[in-house]
Order: structure tokens, then sequence, then C-alpha cells
């Protein structure tokens, strides 16, 4: 005959059990809720830095919090993205008492979209996601009685590192080889004369030393020897190569390079204007 008392305590053992499992499981549920909401709350009120761009705009910076755009009843609120970038969703969580429009306008790098705020009355709090193109914003709205931003735009850090980059570039690329200074700080005043394969293609000074710079690498059987004119005699001076750069340690005013003898050889005058 089948025993119920011992079903019964089975039962009852595996109820009490389930029993001290739920709370542990919900306990942890809420921790990581807890703990889900304190990462994103540090994110979302995150201090921003806020810049003011042309015409008034207030330009947040891109995925360093979630910007609050204040708008006010009867005015208008203009939230613009960036030149080219195409929308795809605008959802906003209130949306009986917000109401958000689009609008374009052309720009050299490409039509740019514009979203237009409005809320119904003062003391409104909700929040906006808006998909696009290229990527997602999370926007905060807030409604006030009396003052509201009229412009929002965003800068972008993928801009930004374009922009530092461009600018490295064209620093490197002031920069003249053998002085490592800006082309601005040098004087490029003097005149070539002669003819060689090896005719110097650049001659300038930093006040200090003198770059000659030659066409190509030189060799050491096609470099030229220096002479600097002094008193009407041609002196030897050192100097070093580096690559197809010959650096002469003080500023010179009349020099000769020469390359070969008899017939074969090549001459080219230096002179310093002024």
């Amino acid at each position: 005959m089948f025993n119920t008392r011992y079903l019964r305590a089975g039962v009852g053992a595996f109820a009490l059990m389930a029993a001290s499992l739920a709370p542990s499981a919900s306990f942890a549920a809420d921790q990581n809720a807890q703990r889900g909401t304190h990462l994103s709350g540090q994110w979302q009120n995150a201090p921003a830095v806020v810049t003011r761009g042309a015409d008034g705009t207030v330009i947040y910076l891109y995925g360093e919090t979630q910007p609050t755009v204040v708008c006010s009843p009867l005015q208008l609120c203009e939230i613009a993205l960036q030149a080219g970038e195409a929308v795809r969703d605008v959802l906003v969580g209130d949306t009986v008492r917000w109401q958000v429009e689009p609008a374009s306008s052309g720009s050299p790098e490409g039509p740019r979209i514009h979203l237009v705020v409005k809320p119904a009355k003062a003391g409104l709090k909700t929040s906006m996601v808006v998909t696009t193109s290229r990527r997602t914003y999370h926007i905060n709205l807030e409604s006030r009685s009396s003052g509201y931003m009229a412009r929002v735009a965003f800068s972008y850090p993928e801009d930004i590192r374009q922009q530092i980059a461009a600018v490295n570039q064209q620093i490197q690329d002031s920069i003249i080889p053998g002085a490592g200074v800006a082309a601005e700080n040098l004087n490029f005043n003097f005149s070539i004369s002669g003819n060689a394969r090896w005719k110097p293609s650049r001659i300038y000074t930093d006040g200090m030393k003198t770059y000659i710079q030659f066409p190509g690498h030189l060799g050491s059987g096609d470099a030229p020897i220096l002479f600097v004119q002094s008193g009407g005699q041609n002196q030897i001076v050192n100097y070093r190569l580096n690559n197809n750069m010959m650096i002469v340690d003080y500023l010179i005013d009349r020099a000769v390079l020469v390359n070969g003898v008899g017939n074969q050889q090549q001459r080219i005058t230096i002179r310093r204007r002024g």
C-alpha cells in the first residue's frame, strides 16, 4: 500500500527548499538592477563640458553624458545633427505633451537634419532616443516656464581627432628638413648660380647655421666640397652631411661648392642677399 505520509513529507521539503531559494534569486536580481541603474545614472548625470558655438548654439560633446535640452512652451528648441547624417527613428517617452518635428538645411558637408522640439506646458520631463545612419542619441527633454535652449548641436570625438591630426600634419608639413623649425622662422634669402646635376634645391638659415639641401641623396663620391669665400680667398670649412642635407655650423655670406677637377669640375656659387 502506498504511504502518503512520506509523499507529503517529500513535497513539504521541496516546497521549503524552493522557498529558501526564491528570496536569494530575487535579492541577486535586485542587486543587479541597482548596480545597472547606478552605472547608467553615472553616465546620465555626469557633468558635461558645454561650449558655445556660432549664433549662440549650445554644443555638447557626443557620448560624454546624456545631455539635457531645456525648452519652453510657445518656443522652439532646435537640435542640429551632424551634416550628412540620416535620421532613422525618433522615439519620445511622452508623445502626448511633447512634439518633435524634423527640418533640414543644406551645408557644404551635405544636408543637415534638425529636430524641432515643442513642449505643451512647463514642468515636464521626458527622454528622447534618436537613431541615425551613424549613431544613436539619448537626450533628456525638460520644459520650463522661462529660459530655454534655442539651438543645440554636438561635437564628435572622431571629428576632433581628425582636426587635431590635420593641425599636426600642417605643423609637420611646415617643418623644414634639417633645421627642424617652421618655415616662417627661417631665412631663404640666398642666390644660387652655376650648373651641376647636384645643384642645391634650397638653401636657408636659422640665423646660426646654414642648411644646403640637395635634390637627392649624396654618396661619398658625389658630395661636393664647400669653400667659404673670405678676403678674396676660398677656405674649406667644416660641415656634416645628413642624407641630402649639408649643415654648416654658422651663417655663411659667400661660398662655392666644387666637385671634380679639370674639365670635369662643377661649381655652384652661393651668395646671401641682404
